[in-house]
């Protein structure tokens, strides 16, 4: 077994395997002519329409205020990786019972011209106050839903979040809308307001398997492997489904490697460590967390709502349970994963892999997920001190024989590249990044993750804070390394 402080913890200390929330297998992206744009699914125009897919059903657009539809060719998503890659942070497509909140006139009416009817959502609330008969609450749900589902597709997950409350507040106990809300907190990472809704969406359809899909996720984002085990095998109990299943075998690995390891626990942190770790080396690492916590935080201007479970192995079961590469020395799948073999103090090289790992919880978690692998560890290696001095010369003459990296390329899971492969890219990752660090200000990074978390596409994002597409940035990128490294 090789010692962490030796090649672990070397140039590729970290992966993080958040992936993006699944799409379908063509993306498309429609411009408004106000300056907003919708992601989404399935984009069809017909009879003066743009209708598209929703989680909450086809909604449609005038062709008057559509600017333009950009299609994603599905091919982009190939590189996703293998089931259990996809399923390492757990993303969950919505479940079945919300397609039903939003689909009828109503909810057609009340988003209209590509914007809310604010006014028609309060004069259905007026009537529900004066006389809530089951029509008129019914009628407040399907425009609430509505609504809430064309702030998520615009990437307003607070405007979503007021919505479905909206509607709770006149039907609290409608387990289509319940489920729509929960489903909107774990996309946020906000899993104990999932777990509410979800107990309560459960008091009321005990056999839903939606609601135990569901509540594997959240007991899971809290580090209750063994209750999300439990909820996904009952979920699969109720009905087969592919992704609760990859799911639930990677629950298991976890529930059965940490049955007997040893529990720490701090105000940000939830730790598991195997028994030949020792209890001082766990406290250090509690201890280093919750001062690089802080740090994290104000740079990136984002707190993580729940604890964030972190796991220390042994060389040979960090490889048998995460199952990645073998040049990947630590990992970031929605749970911090470290190999500490042979260590029994912090060493200046763990402080950074730790720091390297939570940067990857923050970024995920305020990006809800869609952060492209680049620019994560980019910002990963960043944060943990990481700078592009031995690298630049290398960069440099690589641009200039037309060999630089493909932002766009790098995108999503890099678990199947080789060493040399990956090597480049986290140099060519951490230049980008220290490049729009030094020549715009972290704070302009903060805006990026903004935008992306808002269902802006990166490039898109990166052009409207920098004015620069991709190609643009790896010349300023290539600029900056000749000027700074000269």
């Amino acid at each position: 077994m090789r010692s962490p402080s030796a090649h672990a913890l070397g140039l590729l200390v970290a992966i993080c395997l958040a992936a993006p929330l699944p799409r379908s297998a063509s993306a498309d992206t429609i411009y408004l002519k106000n300056g907003k744009k919708i992601t989404t699914t399935h984009v069809v125009q017909e009879n003066g329409q743009v209708s598209y897919e929703t989680s909450a059903g086809r909604m449609s657009l005038p062709v008057s205020i559509v600017d333009r539809v950009v299609h994603e060719d599905e091919s982009l998503d190939s590189t996703a990786g293998t089931p259990a890659d996809k399923a390492a942070h757990l993303p969950i497509a919505p479940p079945n019972a919300v397609t039903r909140l939003a689909d009828d006139e109503t909810a057609r009416a009340a988003v209209r011209d590509g914007s809310i009817d604010l006014n028609l959502l309060a004069k259905l609330e007026s009537e529900a106050d004066a006389n809530p008969t089951p029509t008129a609450v019914a009628r407040v749900v399907a425009a609430e839903s509505a609504a809430a589902q064309f702030g998520i597709s615009v990437g307003d997950f607070e405007q979503a979040a007021t919505h479905y409350n909206a509607g709770l507040r006149y039907a609290p106990d409608d387990v289509g809308l319940l489920l729509a809300a929960a489903y909107l907190h774990l996309r946020r990472s906000e899993y104990s307001a999932a777990l509410n809704l979800l107990d309560h969406a459960r008091r009321i359809d005990s056999d839903s398997p939606d609601v135990a899909k569901l509540s594997g996720w959240a007991y899971y984002g809290l580090n209750r492997v063994e209750d999300a085990v439990s909820e996904w095998k009952r979920a699969l109990l109720l009905k087969p489904d592919v992704e609760v299943q990859n799911a639930l075998e990677k629950a298991e690995r976890d529930a059965q490697e940490e049955s007997t390891y040893r529990e720490g626990e701090t105000s940000h942190f939830r730790l598991r460590y195997n028994g030949g770790a020792a209890p001082e080396l766990a406290h250090e690492i509690l201890r280093t967390l919750e001062t690089e916590f802080d740090v994290i935080s104000a740079t990136l201007n984002y707190d993580p709502p729940e604890p964030i479970g972190v796991i220390l192995y042994t060389n040979q079961t960090f490889m048998d349970i995460t199952r990645a590469p073998s040049w990947v020395g630590a990992l970031n799948d929605g749970r911090i994963r470290v190999p500490v073999e042979g260590l029994s103090t912090m060493t200046d090289e763990l402080a950074r892999v730790l720091k390297h790992e939570l940067t990857h919880s923050f970024v995920a978690q305020k990006t809800s997920g869609r952060c492209p692998v680049w620019l994560q560890e980019g910002i990963a290696q960043y944060m943990e001190g990481k700078r592009s001095r031995s690298a630049a010369g290398t960069l440099s003459s690589a641009y200039e024989a037309h060999m630089e990296f493909s932002l766009a390329s790098y995108e999503t899971s890099w678990m199947n590249l080789s060493r040399d492969t990956a090597s480049t890219a986290y140099a060519w990752s951490l230049a980008v990044v220290e490049t729009i660090v030094n020549v715009d200000g972290m704070v302009s990074v903060e805006r990026i993750l903004d935008r992306i978390a808002a269902q802006s596409a990166t490039e898109d994002a990166i052009h409207a804070v920098l004015r620069d597409n991709y190609a643009d940035l790896m010349q300023s990128t290539v600029q900056y390394l000749r000027k700074a490294y000269r």
